[in-house]
């Protein structure tokens, strides 16, 4: 695993889709590279780091990417003050800073055969990291369930019409259509022997992981993103 660094980052891209939800794209303005493995998460802070003082207010982020892309790339929605100050203030050019990578998200694999990635909302963003990746070939019978609020919320095409192993089976559920998503219903299509992984809301992992062990799945074959 890679060994916590800490950055000085550019904006070099924000956009801004829908309504509260940003994607930030940052390069390194040193000469070494960003260093990290799928699924893995960075704090982000407004401010610029002085060694001299401690690690300033930040927030965590998953990252997007995948490792082999030269800039990293993070989506994140406005939540909370920090993120509003993030909405506000981060323009093209701007400098902040980096402290990565954390988290072992995809280090937990029982095997790599039936994986099932539920993802909810921005919680797609640590799966695409892994999609993009190379090794993401390794996965037989992948299949991915991803609930978004309605259609206008699915800005991720790009990042999906790029994924390596295009044996993914994708299932976009849009709340306003097609309702929640529901893990009994997941689990009924994927059964007992399948690996789950979810990543999203909270409240939505707790469930989820709940409703797995409580109907006969093994802990080591639920994997969540629960690092907030």
């Amino acid at each position: 695993m890679s060994l916590v660094k800490k950055y000085i980052a550019e904006v070099v891209n924000i956009a801004n889709p829908i309504d509260n939800i940003y994607c930030v794209e940052l390069k390194s303005t040193e000469n070494r590279k960003f260093t990290f493995s799928p699924g893995q998460f960075l704090h982000l802070s407004l401010e610029t780091y002085d060694p001299s003082f401690p690690w300033p207010e930040s927030r965590c982020f998953s990252m997007q990417s995948s490792p082999s892309e030269e800039n990293v790339r993070i989506t994140f929605a406005v939540k909370g003050n920090y993120t509003l100050r993030m909405a506000k203030e981060l323009h093209e050019g701007k400098t902040i800073s980096l402290k990565m990578p954390f988290g072992n998200f995809f280090n937990q694999f029982p095997d790599k055969n039936n994986c099932v990635f539920i993802a909810g909302g921005t919680g797609i963003t640590p799966f695409l990291s892994l999609f993009l990746d190379e090794s993401f070939k390794e996965f037989t019978n992948p299949k991915l369930y991803f609930g978004l609020r309605n259609e206008n919320y699915n800005i991720y095409q790009k990042d999906v019409e790029n994924i390596k192993n295009k044996n993914l089976a994708i299932k976009l559920i849009y709340e306003n259509s097609n309702g929640k998503l529901d893990i009994a219903k997941f689990l009924g299509q994927n059964g007992i022997d399948s690996t789950y992984l979810i990543s999203g809301p909270f409240e939505m992992i707790k469930y989820f992981k709940i409703f797995l062990i409580n109907n006969n799945i093994l802990p080591n074959k639920i994997i969540t993103d629960e690092w907030e």
